[in-house]
């Protein structure tokens, strides 16, 4: 960086931190009657008093997904349930960025790029792809001191964006001020010497003959590690409301260790906007040279509430046919409503409920405590939860059911139609694919024990007929690699996604159990049971899973190909329901390749039935037979759609490989039980 620039920059920061006093006029202060006029100085209190876990204004997302700048990072971060997805139009990089705050401490960020002017290898007719795993750690909040967080970077990619980095951010009035030191691709100006060289010289080396070499793998030996480091930095400038202008200074080598040249500035500026509270766009010139555009959305999942709904009582109903009427309406089914019960307080109500939809005692609860009031029930209300024969939940463990049953319902059908977009990372096929897919759901419950879901699905539009490409890496057992042929198939007709038969069963107290068969997923029918232990006053469970599984054809109907194996697992679940809570299920089995090993699983539930996770599969496939990626991994999210009905279930593998693969099954015990434990 030339030494005009360096001045430059300092000047800049100078200039802000002089006029720091000076107040912010939102479009809401504005007053278009000439004699109210906002002071100055009331404003400036205003935001200067803010707390350090209230800032004056929002953080915003930056082109790498990450709470940042324009490319650098801050420690700045989210409220926990929080997600974003964002798309990045630069040069020579293009990208989308999955984030996700399962913690408001933790920032964990999927990308895939597109990297313009470099050949897909094989492919030269094509950009290069790249897809990595960024991460984000909180160390402190600000207060009197200012905010402190690390970072790594493409932890576990090609490495040609690994970088690591430590940032501190501090507000003062309408400016958010960030600087720190960057490691790997952050390092390009090598402004002083490592500072952990002073602890260990092995800090001093970091490797780049593995560039671009083995996929998947981790490579400690680099993290935190050169020679030297950077100093990077920058300030988010609240201009109004909604308008903010940003001005970094950024050391980043561009697009990472590829080849291209040094950029011929290091200082960045952009202006974003909300054009609501939840997206944002903003454009900024980059490194002396070009333009971009930065498209992202950001929601908290946990303001998302399920939608109420209620209906007026009709004339000589009485008050426990409305109370049924008003809970089928909030997808609930009575099993059993029972007046005068055992209890030996008078004037009680029993009331049993199936609720497969609901995911949380939060959410349920809520729902029914609605209901019962809108009725206009005075009565005590015991309440008991099933979802299918599965004893889930009770007020009251002890309770039996009387004779005195006031309403017994039989069978309870529902029927819903939902519209989703369809994603697929195509790599040489394009960068990106995507489909409008229309879904019809229906599911009968003919008793307490018995259940049948159905699942149809056809494309209103997509481009997966551009999809032509073989897989490059594929086991003996092609059990998913070939899953192009499945999505061409989604344009063609109405296809069947699912058609199983479930049979639950609470054997005992604590054993619980269920039969399945039939179309199990998009790829596989099959049948097979499932055993678990689970007792809810404990924080663990135990279990296994069986099954005899088909592969479908790529139509989608109920034709079979000739590959068929016997899948299962031993499976234990933890619950960690103390400050840091959160989900781990560990499973050790037989996978639909034929491969054996291990599935690790962690996770975030919200009250609302949000959940963010991670996962990973190591079997004794060899990550040379395995080929990129080296090991099976992923996230997975689940979050409420706005209108608060229903839920988006989404699962992103950077790749899609043969091995550590399970049947993606519609229903488990522990998940089906759990909803019902109390979360912190």
């Amino acid at each position: 960086m030339k030494y005009k620039e360096h001045y430059a920059f300092y000047i800049i920061l100078a200039l802000s931190l002089s006029s720091s006093s000076t107040i912010i006029v939102s479009d809401e202060d504005i007053q278009i009657i000439s004699e109210k006029i906002i002071s100055n100085e009331e404003e400036s209190n205003e935001l200067n008093n803010q707390s350090s876990n209230q800032l004056a204004f929002k953080p915003l997302v930056n082109n790498h997904g990450s709470i940042g700048l324009i490319n650098n990072k801050t420690a700045r971060f989210a409220e926990e349930s929080t997600w974003s997805a964002s798309v990045y139009m630069g040069d020579p990089d293009t990208r989308l960025n999955l984030t996700l705050y399962p913690y408001d401490w933790l920032e964990a960020t999927l990308f895939y790029s597109n990297i313009g002017g470099k050949p897909y290898p094989g492919y030269e007719f094509q950009d290069y792809k790249d897809k990595g795993f960024n991460m984000k750690i909180k160390i402190f909040n600000e207060g009197r001191f200012p905010a402190l967080a690390l970072g790594l970077d493409d932890i576990a990619g090609t490495g040609f964006y690994s970088s690591e980095y430590l940032v501190a951010s501090k507000q003062f009035g309408k400016v958010d001020y960030h600087i720190g030191i960057g490691w790997g691709n952050i390092n390009g100006e090598k402004h002083f010497k490592n500072p952990l060289g002073y602890l260990h010289e092995q800090f001093l080396y970091r490797p780049t003959d593995d560039l671009g070499g083995e996929v998947g793998q981790f490579r400690p030996k680099r993290y935190y590690s050169d020679k030297s480091v950077s100093v990077f930095g920058g300030l988010q400038y609240r201009l109004s409301k909604n308008v903010f202008f940003k001005l970094e200074y950024d050391p980043t080598i561009t697009p990472g260790l590829v080849g291209y040249e040094l950029a011929k500035s290091n200082l960045n500026f952009g202006i974003n906007y909300n054009i609501k509270s939840n997206f944002n766009v903003g454009l900024s010139y980059e490194r002396g040279n070009y333009a971009s555009l930065n498209f992202s959305y950001k929601n908290n999942s946990s303001n998302i509430k399920r939608k109420y709904k209620t209906v007026d009582k009709e004339r000589n109903e009485n008050e426990f046919t409305h109370l049924q009427k008003i809970l089928a309406l909030n997808a609930i089914g009575v099993k059993e409503l029972t007046k005068g019960a055992i209890s030996a307080a008078g004037g009680t109500v029993n009331l049993e409920v199936s609720a497969s939809e609901y995911f949380t005692l939060d959410d349920l609860e809520g729902t029914i405590n609605r209901a019962v009031s809108d009725a206009g029930i005075n009565s005590e209300v015991v309440k008991s939860y099933k979802i299918g024969g599965l004893n889930a939940y009770s007020e009251d463990s002890d309770h039996k059911f009387s004779e005195n049953k006031f309403f017994s319902n039989g069978a309870i059908v529902r029927n819903r139609t939902s519209f989703n977009l369809t994603p697929f990372l195509a790599a040489r096929d394009g960068f990106f694919k995507l489909g409008l897919i229309a879904n019809n759901d229906t599911d009968v419950i003919f008793s307490d024990n018995l259940m049948f879901n159905a699942n149809l699905k056809f494309s209103l539009a997509d481009n997966f007929d551009e999809l032509k490409e073989p897989p490059v890496d594929t086991y003996p057992a092609q059990v998913r690699s070939d899953i192009k042929d499945y999505f061409q198939a989604l344009g063609d007709q109405i296809v069947i996604g699912r058609a199983q038969l479930d049979y639950f069963n609470t054997a005992s107290k604590n054993h619980h159990v269920m039969l399945s068969g039939g179309l199990l997923e998009d790829m596989f029918a099959g049948y097979g049971l499932e055993y678990l232990w689970f007792d809810p006053k404990n924080t663990y469970a135990l279990g296994f899973e069986i099954f005899d599984v088909y592969k479908r054809e790529s139509d989608m109907l109920f034709g079979l190909k000739d590959y068929s194996n016997v899948t299962g697992h031993l499976n234990f679940y933890y619950r960690n329901n103390g400050p840091l809570a959160f989900d781990t299920k560990i499973s050790y089995g037989e996978y639909l390749a034929g491969d054996i090993g291990g599935t690790f699983e962690i996770s975030r539930t919200f009250k609302n039935g949000a959940r963010f996770g991670v996962f990973a599969s190591f079997t004794d496939v060899s990550s040379e037979e395995f080929g990129e990626g080296s090991f099976d991994k992923g996230i997975t999210f689940r979050v409420p759609l706005p209108l608060g009905e229903n839920f988006l279930n989404y699962q992103w593998r950077p790749l899609t490989k043969d091995p550590g693969q399970k049947l993606n099954r519609k229903n488990n015990l522990h998940d089906l039980l759990v909803r019902f434990q109390d979360i912190n």
